[in-house]
């Protein structure tokens, strides 16, 4: 067993790095905290951006840096060689990167901490299967460089775990190694009372439709949002988050005919988000089937639906698919037509008998699909790391 520091146990030290600014991240806020449960001392290093909100305190230290290159190759050259003095600098045992964009500079120092005599073991987490998300889509020489990096890294990797299945195999097929799931679930929730819905502009009677999470390419989010000029129930489609194409979509909305049918909260602290999901009637997964990383995904915000008790209607990709098939939670789409997306709408939030049954099956879902639960393999995955 893991042991937790006392008088004669010198606790140890992890740290973790994200390419972030450690505003939004679950995934990342759960490991941290499973690491002091472990014993260590942990510090979680990610970037600060003009844009970042202050943090709130957390059972871990925090440490944001500033960069001079905000997105592009300069940006991720700049962030591994600050990473990589900032390791250097700081003892260690244990470091843990986030994805492809953080690995060179993490895996560099451990090596270099060995060579002076220092072990600070590293854990990769794969959120995602890197070279197949859409942004690298039909960019060649990024992605072979992105390859390079992983073809020289990953081979030599000891520990490496990923968010779901279909990802682990993709990375055990391609470098012959073992990959450990651990699935990207919520904390089970304890009964919350819902967000207002009048702080956001939302009258009593109105249905919620939410979106919540990376404003990115390809998330279905331009059809949703002509959908709701179609739509015949009384509802407001809710869009929670940030990202690369979040003004852009602002700016497309405004162009549609939808004024007061979708509400922008804009980067929503994790720690804000359940009570707003919980206001939510319906939970939206749309992505596009343009590249392995969305089809393989089983992403953040399905999950927050779950622990919400929020059905949800997601693309038929197979790791989504399977749990709404096996849970019977929610419904699959054919199409990012918007009048079929509005048909879709209007169908579910319709149908309340219907709806009743998905939440009813939604806590059993909660129950199984928790982090108590994955958490114990990775305390599994941490004590095998500590003997190698």
């Amino acid at each position: 067993m893991l042991c937790k520091p006392g008088i004669n146990n010198i606790m140890q030290k992890a740290i973790v790095s994200v390419t972030n600014d450690l505003t939004t991240d679950q995934r990342v806020h759960r490991t941290c905290e499973a690491l002091g449960k472990a014993g260590f001392e942990v510090l979680l290093v990610g970037r600060l951006r003009k844009s970042s909100l202050p943090l709130a305190p957390r059972s871990y230290g925090m440490h944001r840096m500033k960069l001079s290159f905000d997105k592009g190759p300069w940006f991720y050259a700049n962030y591994n060689l600050r990473l990589f003095f900032f390791l250097m600098g700081h003892h260690t045992d244990l470091i843990v990167s986030n994805d492809l964009d953080t690995l060179a500079g993490c895996y560099t120092a451990s090596c270099w901490k060995g060579l002076f005599g220092g072990k600070a073991r590293l854990l990769h987490d794969c959120h995602e299967y890197f070279r197949g998300v859409p942004e690298l889509v039909g960019r060649k020489f990024t992605t072979r460089i992105w390859k390079t990096i992983e073809d020289y890294i990953f081979p030599k990797l000891k520990a490496v775990i990923a968010v779901n299945q279909s990802i682990a195999r993709l990375y055990e097929q391609e470098y012959s190694l073992p990959v450990t799931v651990i699935r990207n679930v919520p904390f089970r929730r304890e009964a919350m009372n819902a967000a207002d819905k009048a702080k956001y502009g939302i009258e009593p009677g109105d249905k919620v439709i939410l979106y919540q999470g990376s404003v990115n390419v390809d998330r279905g989010l331009e059809e949703a949002i002509q959908a709701m000029k179609f739509i015949r129930t009384d509802a407001k489609l809710v869009i929670a988050g940030t990202g690369d194409v979040f003004e852009q979509i602002k700016l497309f909305a405004a162009g549609q005919n939808v004024k007061g049918k979708v509400i922008f909260l804009g980067q929503v602290p994790f720690q804000e988000l359940h009570p707003i999901t919980l206001m939510a009637d319906l939970g939206l997964s749309i992505e596009k089937d343009v590249s392995l990383n969305y089809h393989y995904a089983l992403p953040n915000k399905f999950m927050d639906y779950i622990q919400a008790g929020v059905p949800v209607l997601i693309s038929p990709f197979p790791e989504m698919k399977a749990v709404v098939d096996r849970y019977f939670i929610g419904e699959t789409i054919e199409n990012h037509d918007p009048r079929y997306l509005a048909g879709r709408f209007d169908a579910m939030l319709m149908n309340t008998e219907r709806l009743e049954l998905y939440r009813q099956n939604l806590r059993r879902a909660a129950d199984d699909l928790c982090w108590e639960n994955e958490e114990k393999t990775l305390m599994g995955v941490l004590e095998n790391l500590k003997a190698i």
